[in-house]
């Protein structure tokens, strides 16, 4: 998402809520309906930084230039065909809201325009006292809420979709007062010590832990994989007559000179393949590897296959997700 709020929308006429937000902001429960840090994550926060560079409230580079929300990410394409519900981060009362934009990735073939709908189908809710959260890429058709409507935090809005400016499902949660965007992990003008105070609540917050180098998505599958299948979810695991025995993983929020290792062992624990990636030359939004041996006997040897991989920053293991699966039983 760019700085962009949901253009062309119609603006509701000043309703008193009930319980409104004090003057120094609501606070926000998480909004999505997944295990964020297990399952979904979040792939980029709000950029602190007032230039054309770009900086994430811990000072990292979690973010990009003009970044004015925070993005929950699911995993793939599979987990949004399913359904993720999107939630009201606090109570208030929805404001304005859209619906009718296509599921679309932006580099898809063909994708139309989105130039003046760069949120897609989305809710805005109004928080009181100047307040607002603002909701992002849902899926068309799955908008629950309607205009005027009183709301709870934790209230199902919608689901998460592939609407407007995006090339992967998530809900861009925006949160401003009288239109300016505030980060809700700090209100300080700057990053790092001068973040400022954070609007999440202590529950909210305990989940949010700041990581890069974040596993998404691993896996196995028959045959060498590529991002877009990584993206749609879905991959057919092998079976013991299969060509290839592959592990596969995407990691985001890599840091340049990150390293991912892979390793894969077979049922008696002996590695049958293994590998490691040159040194990130730039900092990785997202970046996937994999590793994998051909079959050179009639088939698999039933039992379990393990696979684990570590992201190395400085020779160190910063983050390590194992995973495993069973062929022939």
């Amino acid at each position: 998402m760019s700085r962009r709020t949901l253009a062309g929308l119609a603006a509701l006429a000043a309703t008193p809520l009930a319980g409104a937000a004090p003057a120094d902001g609501p606070a926000l429960s998480i909004p999505i309906a997944c295990d964020v840090g297990r399952v979904c994550q979040i792939q980029s926060y709000v950029d602190r930084d007032p230039g054309p560079g770009a900086k994430d409230y811990r000072c990292g580079l979690r973010t990009y230039d003009g970044h004015n929300g925070v993005d929950f990410r699911v995993p793939d394409m599979a987990a949004q065909r399913r359904g993720v519900d999107v939630l009201a981060a606090a109570d208030g009362r929805v404001a304005r809201l859209r619906d009718g934009v296509a599921d679309v990735s932006i580099r898809a073939a063909g994708a139309a325009p989105v130039a003046g709908r760069e949120c897609g189908n989305g809710v805005v809710i109004d928080h009181g006292g100047g307040w607002e959260t603002q909701y992002c890429h849902l899926a068309q058709g799955s908008l629950r809420v309607g205009v005027g409507q009183a709301v709870r935090a934790g209230q199902p809005i919608g689901r998460v979709g592939l609407s407007g400016q995006t090339e992967f499902p998530h809900v861009h949660l925006r949160l401003s007062r009288q239109g300016a965007p505030v980060d809700p992990f700090g209100s300080g003008a700057g990053c790092g010590a001068q973040a400022g105070r954070s609007y999440w609540t202590p529950a909210a917050a305990a989940k949010l832990v700041y990581r890069s180098g974040i596993v998404l998505n691993t896996g196995f599958a028959g045959a060498p994989v590529a991002m877009p299948d990584i993206e749609a979810g879905g991959i057919q695991r092998p079976d013991e007559r299969a060509a290839n025995l592959v592990a596969y993983a995407r990691v985001i929020g890599l840091e340049k000179g990150d390293q991912l290792a892979l390793a894969l062992t077979g049922p008696d624990g002996q590695v049958l393949a293994q590998s490691r990636t040159p040194p990130m030359d730039r900092d990785k939004a997202q970046y996937m590897a994999y590793v994998g041996k051909r079959r050179t006997t009639a088939a698999w040897t039933p039992g379990p296959y393990r696979a684990k991989v570590q992201v190395l920053r400085g020779g160190r293991a910063v983050a390590e997700h194992p995973f495993s699966m069973i062929i022939g039983r």
